[in-house]
């Protein structure tokens, strides 16, 4: 075996690692191996070996000694680490924050990562309820107001095939899946804004809009959400909207000098 085959095998390893550890979504709830096999597309017997190695170096945990894992305080730290070393995380908070004290609400900035969002900040006010969300957090990106944020502001020649492939993975919710899409853009166009309502979870509802940022002009969306029984969502809509508009000219002037590239 030469250098280059032992270092693809490598490369091929730590995806798999990797793609373990992203299984791990924003409701942080324990994964089995078979979860983990679903979620991940990976051989039950690979998903089994990764979840032992991930163990021993401390990137998971068992859960009670069970079945199930969660992730460990290996896998934190290198949050914590991209977390101050990230200035834009630093730099946004304080704006978010505003903003989540103004409407009551939680706060999210998130970048993409395949099929889903990942939060690269987040804030809510103190009494707010919502899903176990944070920094980290990943949501699917078909079936939510963030995603579907994000999408909208892609140039036709990224949207089309990422699509094509958020479609092929609704397999029989493809339709329901394109409906949604179509619709939030429809509202993105006509009113700055897309809103999604128990899709990702019962009762939880999400107001969106894409942000373009930094040097490099990269684009991100921007949320509001919470949890809350039978929503008032026109209200909610005329609230948070220009609320939220204006925190992303606020954001977008605070991050004009910096590289955002996620």
């Amino acid at each position: 075996m030469d250098h280059s085959d032992i270092h693809n095998g490598v490369t091929l390893t730590v995806e798999r690692g990797l793609a373990v550890l992203h299984a791990f979504r924003a409701t942080r709830a324990p994964l089995s191996n078979a979860e983990l096999v679903r979620r991940t597309g990976l051989p039950k017997a690979t998903v089994s070996r990764l979840t032992t190695t991930l163990i021993s170096i401390g990137y998971l945990r068992r859960v009670g000694g069970g079945r199930q894992f969660e992730l460990g305080a290996g896998a934190l730290r290198m949050g914590h680490a991209y977390l101050e070393a990230n200035p834009v995380t630093r730099l946004v908070a304080p704006v978010m924050q505003q903003l989540a004290d103004k409407l009551n609400l939680s706060v999210a900035l998130a970048v993409p990562h395949r099929l889903d969002m990942v939060y690269i900040a987040w804030r809510a006010s103190a009494s707010i309820a919502t899903l176990r969300l944070g920094v980290g957090s990943l949501l699917p990106m078909a079936s939510t107001a963030v995603g579907r944020a994000y999408l909208y502001a892609l140039p036709d020649a990224e949207r089309d095939p990422l699509i094509a492939e958020l479609l092929d993975a609704a397999g029989d919710d493809a339709a329901t899946v394109r409906a949604n899409l179509d619709a939030a853009f429809s509202d993105l166009k006509e009113s700055g804004v897309c809103m999604s309502l128990g899709e990702y979870q019962r009762n939880a509802y999400g107001v969106a809009l894409p942000i373009v940022v930094g040097r490099s002009d990269t684009l991100m969306a921007l949320n509001c959400g919470a949890v809350e029984l039978e929503p008032d969502m026109t209200a909610i809509r005329r609230r948070v909207a220009p609320a939220l508009k204006a925190a992303a000219l606020t954001l977008a002037s605070v991050l004009n000098d910096i590289d955002c590239q996620p």
